[in-house]
């Protein structure tokens, strides 16, 4: 039994590896080109289990190559202005997207399949302008596996609260921090038992937590290397084995607090009523320093119950990658790696604040760019 078990897993690709690991692989990109061409079916052949998009993606997408220009012609035709454009083309395509994963949603039954489509940033910080733009889009998708996108900002608590409570599902984005991850958990299941209040069912509600996490250490990176410079021996060997751990380390805080929120006797009560828990999801996993691998975020952030989103070049690594799962196995270390952070006198808790600000801006600038790129690109194809 062993040895043939053995054989099975030698024919296993890497995202089948990290699947049977208890994890589920996202795929971090959308395109026209990808729906059209048949890519993103080959990618769920290869074990991807939903797309995440954002305004950064789509901008890419939609500035590059031809194959948006028949629908943006008929979209100036109708007087749509760029602004109008771009939602369409974003709702096109996730829709197509959403079509492509439905077997994969009814054959898990509503575990896996989903694809996400972000509110506009500039409303992050409107409950109820958030709110509207949820349901819109809801609505307008009109696909069961689809997730709305929330920030995880003051007014996006709320948000969240209320559209949860209304049966759609949420794609809760740029988490950092342990206490927003709390804040988060705790407006799922306030949005569950509002349902239960009003006698609806919950069995059928989904919602993912994005947690943030290369994010992070490029910022504390960038202040580990400024003390190397003129740290003596030792210390610089301290310093070292820093580098490229605050993300992860954070993360793993968060999961084992997932642990304690979904799968203890809190929760319980909702599990019975067929509430499903929230899992985490690992954004933000590429490697953005050259001296990290290609898979320097997925091994250590493998464990039951979450989801890696991954871009293009981080899982094309997968395929041939052998997949350990060490995010449990490195909780101890995830915890010296806190603490030296603090001997060193570097405020986690500040850069984690900070960053929730700067990622919100910077889905802002893409959105804005990519209303800009749509404008730029009508203008050339009517001439």
């Amino acid at each position: 039994m062993i040895a043939v078990a053995g054989v099975c897993e030698g024919f296993m690709k890497g995202v089948e590896r990290i699947t049977a690991l208890g994890q589920r692989i996202w795929y971090d990109n959308i395109s026209r080109d990808l729906l059209e061409s048949g890519g993103l079916r080959a990618l769920v052949a290869q074990g991807v289990r939903g797309v995440t998009t954002n305004p950064t993606i789509f901008e890419k997408a939609i500035g590059e190559g031809t194959h948006y220009d028949a629908d943006i012609r008929a979209l100036e035709a109708q007087g749509m202005s760029p602004e109008a454009m771009v939602r369409e083309l974003m709702i096109s395509d996730v829709r197509r997207a959403a079509d492509i994963l439905r077997p994969v949603f009814d054959a898990s039954l509503a575990v896996d399949g989903y694809v996400s489509i972000e509110v506009a940033p500039d409303e992050a910080q409107d409950v109820d302008a958030t709110v509207a733009e949820a349901k819109t889009l809801w609505s307008t998708i009109a696909r069961p596996n689809v997730m709305i996108k929330i920030p995880a900002t003051e007014a996006g608590y709320q948000a969240m609260r209320e559209v949860l409570a209304q049966g759609i599902n949420v794609n809760v984005t740029l988490i950092f921090s342990p206490q927003s991850y709390e804040r988060v958990a705790a407006a799922y299941c306030a949005a569950l038992e509002d349902r239960l209040t009003q006698g609806l069912s919950i069995d059928r509600v989904a919602s993912v937590a994005s947690v943030f996490v290369s994010r992070v250490d490029t910022v504390v990176d960038a202040q580990l290397q400024e003390r190397l410079q003129n740290a003596p021996a030792a210390e610089a060997k301290r310093l070292k084995s820093l580098l490229g751990r605050a993300g992860i380390a954070n993360a793993q805080r968060i999961y084992q607090r997932y642990k304690e929120l979904f799968r203890g006797k809190d929760f319980a009560r909702l599990r019975a009523r067929g509430a499903r828990p929230q899992w985490p999801l690992w954004a933000s996993t590429s490697s953005k320093n050259p001296a990290y691998s290609a898979t320097w975020y997925i091994d250590r952030l493998i464990a039951p119950d979450t989801i890696n989103t991954v871009p293009p070049q981080t899982f094309q690594a997968l395929l041939t990658h052998k997949p350990k799962a060490l995010l449990e196995a490195e909780i101890a270390q995830s915890l010296a790696v806190h603490d030296g952070l603090r001997r060193e006198g570097i405020d986690l808790p500040q850069i984690l604040d900070t960053l929730l600000d700067e990622g919100l801006a910077s889905f802002l600038r893409s959105y804005q760019a990519l209303t800009a790129r749509l404008a730029h690109k009508k203008s050339t194809l009517t001439i």
